[in-house]
């Protein structure tokens, strides 16, 4: 049976499901989080004893409700995935998914028989080992989609397995580490698959944009990346917070304990968590944890200012509605970030925090990939102008 090219628009549109499918997972993931619902379910990747699939629905209470379908829906973009990178590979991808899936399916046997204390991964293993091994058997005839795209589908499977891995180890290990890189990739596969979806649109492909007759700054790019990867680092100081429950290290906004910088001595510290105590009934906090939330402060000014940066620059070329979606995104962060503070850290806003802080990195990546392929067709443009021009016959000439 063969199927139409690689580049049809349902390849684009399974992508960008894939895409949409993750954003819901980090939500979801971020409701766990802000409901401190991390631990509510202490097994995996069984739930309380039951298969996953039949977690009676009356048991879905509390926190277990966030935590169990965390899973779910992982379980769901996982096998989004692998179907996605399937399609992207072409019929070629077919073997090397055959043999992935056995092997995963061996080694979770062998995980099962010979580490007890590892019976999670080893159900883990069998399972995605099941999934792909039914892809790679799954017989459509159809070409590969053209460079980088199945390098970045085959990306995108590896990122999902250990990213999946990694959630369940967090659960049986009880490691705030890795629920921190946890977090952490999981920001950076949502905008890998938001580049795949944008590499398999139609506008992409097109490249009427790059066409139009507008100026474009050289440097526009490099303001675009560096500032994405601030948001990047902002994101893993977000997710250190959250995971080691300093989101309310300082109550108070836009001052810290009624000035620009807090004390942070010991009898000052102390006096803190006297008043947190009084106040909130929290836990105790740290000056490493204040410095954290410092940190997160500044380095939210800093990223504010190089979007406006970005912004201008962008402005009159082809890219100025990018760069006015990304300030609104990151503009409506910062009210998210202090409206956190301003509520107590309410789980609906915080979660909320998550979504638009993921919307920025993706914007930012985005934004990145299309600024770099604008200057490189400006360059070639400008290379067939001056090879054009090289060949007129000369006006003096007879």
């Amino acid at each position: 049976m063969t199927f139409a090219p690689h580049h049809n628009r349902w390849l684009h549109r399974f992508a960008l499901l894939t895409a949409l499918a993750t954003l819901a997972l980090i939500v979801v993931g971020g409701l766990v989080t802000s409901h401190g619902a991390g631990m509510a379910v202490p097994d995996w990747p069984n739930s309380y004893g039951y298969n996953m699939f039949l977690f009676p629905v009356s048991r879905w209470i509390g926190g277990i409700l966030y935590e169990h379908t965390h899973r779910l829906v992982a379980t769901f973009v996982g096998i989004l995935v692998v179907a996605l990178t399937r399609w992207l590979g072409g019929s070629s991808s077919r073997r090397p998914l055959i043999g992935i899936g056995l092997t995963e399916i061996l080694g979770g046997i062998a995980l099962l028989q010979l580490a007890p204390d590892w019976k999670g991964a080893g159900h883990f293993l069998s399972g995605i080992g099941g999934v792909v091994l039914l892809a790679g058997l799954v017989w459509f005839k159809h070409e590969p989609a053209p460079r980088p795209l199945p390098q970045l589908g085959w990306l995108a499977f590896a990122t999902v397995q250990v990213q999946g891995l990694l959630g369940g180890l967090r659960v049986v290990l009880y490691k705030n580490e890795l629920g921190i890189f946890h977090a952490t990739l999981a920001q950076l596969f949502f905008v890998l698959l938001c580049a795949i979806a944008l590499l398999t649109s139609r506008w992409w492909r097109t490249q009427q944009w790059i066409s139009l007759p507008s100026k474009f700054n050289p440097n526009l790019r490099w303001c675009i990346l560096l500032t994405t990867f601030l948001i990047l680092g902002q994101l893993v100081l977000g997710a250190t917070m959250r995971h080691q429950h300093a989101g309310l290290a300082i109550p108070d906004f836009p001052l810290a304990y009624g000035k620009l910088w807090p004390a942070m001595d010991p009898a000052s510290i102390e006096a803190y968590n006297q008043q947190r105590m009084e106040i909130v009934s929290a836990n105790a906090i740290t000056a490493s944890q204040i410095g954290l939330q410092m940190a997160h402060r500044l380095l939210a000014v800093l990223i504010l200012a190089g979007v406006v940066l970005c912004a201008f620059i962008a402005k009159g070329s082809a890219l100025n509605k990018m760069g006015y979606a990304w300030l609104t995104f990151v503009l409506g962060q910062a009210l998210l970030g202090a409206t956190t503070i301003w509520s107590n850290k309410a789980a609906d806003v915080a979660t909320a925090h998550v979504l638009v802080g993921a919307l920025c990195l993706a914007v930012g990546g985005l934004f990145s990939l299309v600024s770099f392929r604008r200057l490189a067709s400006a360059r070639c443009s400008a290379k067939d102008t001056v090879a054009d021009l090289s060949f007129e016959p000369s006006r003096t000439s007879g």
